[in-house]
């Protein structure tokens, strides 16, 4: 594979329109041009960020991470429709730690206007808020922002490579470029060139203005392409951080104060150091790393060392926490983005509906377990091989943690085994850091155990909700959501850049204020606690607590009503969104909603619109002799412009089963400050045998005005609200708490 870097001098740089917008509005850090990270050896052409032509073919550098969701496969499309290029011929790379791989699909994500409006209108460009994810460096992947924010960005820097090289070809041959032609990485005309024969002549020709294709061009764009990840993981040859493996190595395990944010106020490592392999316990302050000649040893001496851990800062078991996050429904709401009509008026007419829903912790657990690789070189520099989400944040932090500049830390972002936000954070990087500033001169290679990983995880909050609502003639009059929930956005910014926003929390309530449900009188409000756990972004963030809550009460609304729950959505929805009435409509038809039900099945339906997309699923469930089994799903969503079909229905389908895992038997619990739950057998994600057959449709209506929708997270909030509404309809129990096991028995 190839390394961005050890570039050869025949590779050339094309400096992509896109990192330059703004400029009309004369704010320097706004209009200017991030500088190209990759740097070749003496002597070599410039390189550009995202594209690197040479004898071997083309290589794309993707500015995201990949983490099974196919994104440098869509990233790489997008070049390669633009440069002309066959599919055989591209490759791709993940860049290094720049601004100039700033996410500005996150531009998208900085409004508390619902993002169905916001699709269903015009755009209006607020360039300074366009720019913020450039000052600030964002070089995140997260929000389902990773083909939106490098939709323009890759296809420009396609296309002005494919102008330079056409206008080095023009100039050879004394003719203008547009008398050429491209096709397969060859510029042709009366005389054909390779491209690589005319990259280091093209560096210096680049356009400052180019024309995109037009999308009837298209042959790579909308189309299932062939995963370039593909190959490698299927022979197992693709190099995950974990695979990390470098002459004379050293390996280690941590173990970090379960209570999180106590302190560790002494340890003893001798039980540790009598296992055979062990060479040195680490003081990392708040826990210990011990350091081995393998990773087995490492990982069975670290609880063998002697620690008292200081208290943290929360309530002692979930019980308690759960009687914090009650009482923040008696302050006022943080939030309050939805309050249409007179909802108060309404409710006072009486005839109420109202029920409490909860929900639990949730941790990520990725299948590759946290680790990261880190090495003091003999010059001082530091290079760090660790799967992330951030790069720029995660060099930046190792820089801050072993007082080093960030110019003199090399970050590699492998592929990683999941991510879900659970890779966001540079914990594990930093750790690596640290304990590789103690072995100078040999790299070190710290892994967690299972156990670690799930003590040591930024949650998915617990919450809790209370919906009151009113129905008069078969119709919904009015809607009052309220969730009280600790911060996930406060608590992980605070810890990630140092401050917390102050104002609205939007990711508390998105998936309930939101929604394109034309009630006349729809109120939702935010209540944050001050519980203190440490929490993350896990996938679809608040969305995943809101949709829940929010598509649990509809359908007992629809039950009060007397009306059915599918054609009672879609009279709220039809006049409010088309296109999200449309994704109802087209389940509606696929699961064959309409017709009667199989005896001893139930079905369930639910919606939610997130990060751009909205999503509608019915799941089927039958009662077997074994248990509950989940038979059948339908999915239909509507992003917009899909760019790649295949890699949409992958994902949702493992969307929603990863909804449905947490929703079956997902909870994380706590006793005596600690985290109950340490691995797979008690935090047990769905097995291959009980997810049920999927069916899915890809609608393209949501795009009138250039909109692209998320795909990575859009099918998970969905999914629990779908399957406790189909155990409703099979066993006539209403449940509202997760984890659903607690009640019902599924196949094992």
């Amino acid at each position: 594979m190839a390394n961005w870097r050890k570039i050869t001098r025949r590779s050339f740089m094309v400096l992509g329109a896109a990192v330059a917008g703004g400029a009309a509005f004369g704010v320097y850090k706004v209009t200017e041009v991030p500088p190209n990270p990759l740097q070749p050896a003496a002597g070599a052409v410039p390189l550009n960020p995202w594209v690197i032509i040479n004898a071997d073919g083309v290589t794309v550098i993707a500015p995201r991470a990949e983490m099974g969701q196919g994104i440098s496969t869509t990233l790489a499309a997008l070049v390669a429709e633009e440069l002309d290029v066959d599919w055989a011929q591209v490759r791709v790379l993940h860049g290094p730690p720049a601004q100039a791989y700033f996410n500005a699909g996150f531009a998208e994500r900085m409004s508390n206007e619902p993002d169905f409006k916001l699709a269903s209108a015009p755009k209006s460009h607020n360039v300074l808020l366009e720019a913020v994810p450039k000052i600030f460096s964002l070089q995140i992947t997260g929000g389902s922002t990773g083909a939106i924010g490098g939709f323009m960005q890759m296809r420009l820097a396609g296309a002005t490579a494919r102008e330079a090289l056409k206008a080095a070809a023009a100039r050879r041959l004394g003719v203008s470029p547009d008398q050429l032609r491209t096709e397969g990485a060859r510029v042709i005309g009366a005389q054909s060139f390779d491209y690589a024969e005319l990259a280091e002549e093209a560096a210096s020709l680049v356009p400052s203005d180019v024309q995109l294709r037009d999308p009837s061009t298209w042959r790579y764009i909308g189309k299932p392409m062939p995963r370039l990840d593909m190959v490698a993981k299927s022979t197992g040859t693709a190099q995950f951080g974990i695979d990390t493996w470098l002459p004379g190595m050293k390996f280690a395990s941590v173990r970090m104060n379960p209570r999180r944010g106590g302190a560790m106020n002494s340890f003893d490592p001798k039980p540790a150091m009598a296992i055979a392999g062990i060479e040195r316990v680490v003081d990392l302050g708040t826990g210990i790393a011990v350091v081995a000649n393998n990773t087995w040893s490492a990982m069975q001496a670290a609880p063998l060392v002697s620690v008292d851990w200081g208290a943290a800062d929360y309530p002692a078991d979930s019980e308690a926490m759960f009687e914090n996050i009650a009482t923040a429904f008696a302050g006022e709401p943080n939030s309050r983005l939805r309050d249409d009509g007179d909802v108060e008026v309404e409710l006072a007419k009486g005839d109420l509906i109202e029920a409490e829903y909860r929900i639990p912790f949730l941790a990520h657990a990725a299948m590759e377990p946290l680790n990261a690789t880190a090495w003091l070189k003999p010059d001082g520099t530091l290079e760090i091989w660790c799967g992330n989400q951030a790069p720029v944040l995660t060099r930046d932090a190792c820089a801050a943690a072993v007082g080093l500049t960030a110019d003199k830390i090399t970050l590699h972002t492998p592929v990683m085994g999941g991510g879900f936000g659970g890779r966001t954070d540079p914990v594990p990087a930093v750790l690596a850091a640290r304990v590789a500033m103690e072995f100078a001169g040999t790299p070190v290679k710290l892994t967690y155990s299972r156990e670690e990983d799930m003590a040591q995880d930024y949650y998915r909050p617990a919450a809790i909700a209370r919906l009151t609502g009113r129905i008069e003639g078969g119709k919904a009059t009015a809607l009052w959501g309220r969730t009280a929930t600790p911060s996930a956005t406060r608590n992980a910014l605070a810890r990630l850049v140092g401050f917390s926003p102050p104002g609205p929390d939007r990711g508390s309530v998105e998936g309930g204020f939101d929604q394109p449900y034309g009630l006349a009188n729809y109120r939702y409000d935010g209540h944050l606690s001050d519980l203190t756990v440490p929490l993350g972004f896990w996938r679809s963030v608040g969305n995943s607590m809101n949709a829940f809550f929010l598509e649990s009460f509809i359908d007992e609304m629809a039950h009060a009503a007397a009306t059915d729950p599918l054609a009672f959505r879609l009279d709220l929805m039809q006049e409010t969104h088309a296109p999200s009435a449309a994704v109802l409509q087209k389940v509606r038809e696929m699961s064959g909603w309409d017709r009667l039900k199989r005896p001893g099945f139930g079905r369930g339906v639910a919606f939610c619109y997130s990060f751009g997309t909205p999503v509608a699923q019915v799941l089927e469930v039958g009662q077997t002799p074994d248990g509950i089994r989940m038979t059948r799903a339908w999915i239909a969503c509507d992003p917009g412009l899909a760019m790649d079909p295949a890699i949409i229905e992958a994902q949702m389908t493992g969307a929603m089963v990863y909804g449905l895992s947490a929703a079956v038997r997902g909870a994380i619990t706590f006793a005596d400050q600690q985290v109950v739950e340490n691995n797979f057998y008690d935090y047990e994600p769905l097995r291959l045998h009980q997810v049920p057959a999927f069916e899915v449709a890809i609608l393209q209506n949501n795009g009138q005005f250039g909109h692209i929708g998320g795909v990575g997270e859009p099918g998970t909030p969905p999914a629990a609200p779908a399957l406790a509404n189909a155990l409703f309809d099979l066993t006539g129990k209403r449940v509202r708490e997760l984890p659903l096991s607690d009640t019902f028995d599924f196949i094992a």
